[in-house]
């Protein structure tokens, strides 16, 4: 299949005996062996087979399968949540002594990991800014592992350039991780520039419905292996279920991106110039700083835009109570516009001077565009800032 729409949709678990045409639910703890010597080899893995749900599933195959394809990659895990898959990554592929390198720009749990909980053993980060991409080189020290980052970053929109960043980690014989995340397969390829792992939150734009959490990985199959190694025996699987939703949900990823994509780019237009804001963000306006990057090696520009509300807090509290339509909640990705104020919520536990430094003011409002009518979408937003 050389289109990821088909594959999207075509690739499915084995059928069994039943002949179904819809992939059936797989709500089993154990699988059974035909006898002693059978359950022997599949722990051995001279032969392939399931053992347990917390190993493998194959409903939660069939959803790495799926990811895989489109993010060309050959091998991953999933996990219970995208942080889960953050978290299983770094502890496989990180020991005592490592250091990492990130953009400054990162998701406010992926913020803390780096923060406070990894360095109890002893890894160390430093963050680097997306547009200071001059400086990135010199913070690199001899126990740098991996470079990890977000792009389009959560909630700032800021990106990094791939390309760059693909023979930067070449030249130093590092790993690059991508949270793939904002984008989808449908809008990058973070492998095609050399990332060796690509994350993401399923729980955004994969399931798109606002439904159940998940988080995947994918890779080489010399990463996996160790990854999938250290999941295992810490036990942050995903269940069979939420891989049954998450799976059915990539057959329609390409059509809900192009309308997310859509939708989000005639709102940004719309409000350019509202002189209740300072300014609108979206990759795809020409004002955007990085207009240029996001056009080169994105196929479309998301579905976030962000509001820079002229008033601070206050303001932006006014509006988020003025909304009629759009949901207030901390999510993403969904088929229903929401409205988040990162500084307060998604990011609150970040000091207000890391706020300021990935962009995060207290009038920064994030707004997931839905697949409402878009005229609907407008009209709430206007009303509520006037």
């Amino acid at each position: 299949m050389s289109d990821n729409t088909t594959g999207a949709i075509r690739l499915q678990a084995q059928r069994s005996h039943y002949r179904e045409h819809s992939v059936p639910l797989y709500l089993t703890s154990s699988f059974t062996f035909e006898d002693a010597e059978q359950a022997r080899a599949v722990f051995a893995e001279e032969e392939q087979g399931q053992v347990y749900s917390r190993y493998a599933n194959p409903n939660v195959d069939e959803l790495i399968q799926k990811v895989c394809f489109l993010e060309k990659a050959e091998d991953g895990f999933a996990f219970a949540s995208g942080m889960g898959a953050i978290f299983g990554c770094l502890g496989a592929l990180l020991q005592s002594g490592d250091h990492v390198l990130a953009c400054r720009s990162l998701f406010g749990s992926t913020h803390q990991l780096l923060t406070n909980i990894f360095p109890k053993w002893g890894i160390q980060y430093t963050y680097a800014d997306a547009a200071k991409p001059e400086e990135w080189e010199r913070l690199i020290t001899p126990a740098t592992r991996l470079i990890l980052i977000e792009t389009p970053s959560n909630p700032g929109l800021e990106l990094i350039d791939l390309a760059w960043l693909g023979e930067l980690k070449k030249k130093h014989n590092l790993l690059l991780v991508v949270d793939n995340c904002f984008a989808t397969p449908v809008l990058q390829t973070p492998t095609d520039y050399g990332a060796d792992l690509v994350l993401h939150s399923a729980t955004k734009y994969i399931d798109g419905q606002g439904r159940v959490l998940g988080g995947i990985a994918v890779g080489s199959k010399e990463l996996i292996a160790q990854i999938r190694f250290f999941a295992r025996h810490t036990g942050p699987a995903l269940s069979a279920f939420n891989a049954w939703i998450l799976s059915k949900s990539l057959e329609t990823l390409s059509l809900r991106m192009e309308k997310h994509c859509e939708n989000a780019l005639k709102l940004a237009e719309a409000l350019e110039g509202n002189p209740a804001l300072e300014k609108v963000n979206y990759p795809f306006l020409p004002s955007f700083p990085q207009y240029v990057l996001a056009k080169k090696q994105m196929r479309l520009g998301g579905g976030i835009v962000t509001l820079q509300i002229r008033g601070g807090y206050e303001a932006a509290k006014r509006f988020i109570d003025n909304l009629q339509m759009a949901s207030i909640t901390s999510n993403l990705g969904d088929t229903r516009t929401i409205v988040t104020h990162p500084a307060s919520t998604t990011h609150s536990k970040l000091t207000e001077e890391e706020r300021l430094a990935t962009g995060i003011t207290p009038g920064l409002v994030r707004v997931s565009v839905g697949l409402e009518s878009i005229n609907d979408i407008i009209g709430d937003i206007q009303q509520a800032l006037e």
